[in-house]
């Protein structure tokens, strides 16, 4: 049998522990303490959709949730201790319980995970979870019914099901076997079936403020196996030279990614600070341009084996767009300077609100050209140059 670590899992960040192996969730008191309410109402509903942007503890929360119910035994209605033991104020549970190894083994018979499976013939992860797998919880309901204790199933993430697996999920949720908990993740929720939101309770997670973010990254650098304290450090250093001395690590951490510490991670992973301050020293003196510097970006990004790296140059280019975008059209510079300078190149490049408006709709044309590019299998340095050159052109206009 595989270890639960044999294939590359989709619900884990490159550089950071397992949702599973988190120890303690960090800022999102608000949505734990409204399930240990409904909980401790003897009102435990069977569906929970657990959303909110990526990275912000979506997993945690639920994999906290089903080791809690796994650990937490059940009492018979009217019994004659049921008020003996007060309510818990807490989903965390001892890491020496049975319950809590089983878990990070792979090896808890009330847990079944669903997620985007990987295919040994290809050598990769699944694009959807196909009703196939859903099928799946018929074995499980029916394997885990005998010893009349509680069923966790964590869908990661329902945004991966396509239509069918929708469907045999909502039937699920529409018929809930017995002592049965749904913990359903989502990054968009908006995108799923309405009818399968109207059937569980909404958990919402919202980003991190400078300090969580602080704390969890530091959870996650002692958690993680494959932590490299030389590497980290020396990034470290290289990063600070380019901080505002305003601002710490975590803060700018927070801003740029949206207060997800899952972004957090896949920035200091991919030196993402370090490229956005070479993004901002780009576009410094807009609309003159330093083409050979644009090039060797483009060229850089492009690479065999620099996919991440690609997709996080777009996406920084995305959030520098916004910000000149947003600046321009409030007239206010965002709470955070990201790096050194950034305010001088907001204020030139997007003074009013009018080239608010103009950045603001260059980046929609951007999105929509660079989504085309991909999916016709552009040349990836040809799609950094035009998104390069067409911000050129934005502002010279």
């Amino acid at each position: 049998m595989k270890s639960v670590t044999a294939f590359p899992e989709p619900d884990r960040i490159s550089g950071a522990p397992h949702p599973r192996d988190t120890l303690r969730l960090i800022g999102q008191s608000e949505a734990e303490n409204n399930f240990l309410a409904a909980f401790n109402s003897n009102r435990l509903h069977h569906g929970w959709l657990i959303n909110g942007p990526r990275g912000v503890g979506k997993a945690t929360l639920a994999w906290s949730i089903a080791r809690f119910l796994l650990a937490t035994p059940l009492q018979a209605a009217g019994g004659l201790f049921d008020d003996v033991l007060p309510p818990p104020d807490t989903l965390e549970v001892a890491q020496s319980h049975p319950v809590y190894s089983r878990i990070r083994a792979g090896s808890e018979p009330g847990l079944f995970v669903l997620r985007r499976p990987y295919d040994e013939k290809t050598n990769r992860l699944k694009k959807q979870i196909t009703v196939d797998e859903v099928r799946k919880l018929k074995n499980f309901f029916a394997l885990s019914a005998t010893d009349g204790g509680r069923r966790v199933v964590i869908v990661d993430a329902a945004d991966d099901m396509n239509t069918s697996a929708a469907n045999a999920i909502l039937k699920v949720l529409e018929e809930p076997p017995e002592r049965c908990c749904l913990l359903l993740i989502s990054h968009q929720p908006a995108g799923l079936l309405p009818t399968l939101r109207s059937r569980c309770c909404d958990l919402r997670l919202l980003p991190l403020g400078p300090q969580n973010m602080a704390e969890a990254l530091q959870q996650a650098e002692t958690a993680s196996p494959t932590g490299g304290e030389d590497d980290s450090s020396a990034q470290t250093e290289t990063v600070a030279a380019s901080l505002p001395a305003s601002h710490g690590h975590a803060a700018v951490l927070a801003e740029l990614s949206a207060g997800s510490v899952g972004g957090s991670i896949r920035l200091s992973n991919l030196d993402g600070l370090t490229l956005y301050h070479d993004v901002v020293k780009l576009f410094s003196n807009l609309p003159n341009l330093d083409r050979s510097q644009a090039i060797k970006m483009a060229d850089t990004a492009a690479m065999r084996g620099a996919e991440d790296r690609f997709d996080m140059l777009v996406t920084l280019l995305d959030i520098f767009l916004a910000r000149l975008a947003r600046s321009g059209v409030t007239g206010q510079m965002p709470e955070v300077e990201i790096t050194r300078g950034e305010f001088d190149v907001l204020r030139k490049a997007a003074p009013n609100a009018a080239s608010g408006r103009a950045w603001a709709e260059c980046a929609q044309q951007i999105t929509a050209r660079i989504h085309h590019g991909r999916a016709v299998n552009l040349d990836p340095a040809a799609l950094i140059l035009d998104t390069v050159f067409r911000m050129q052109k934005t502002a010279a206009h």
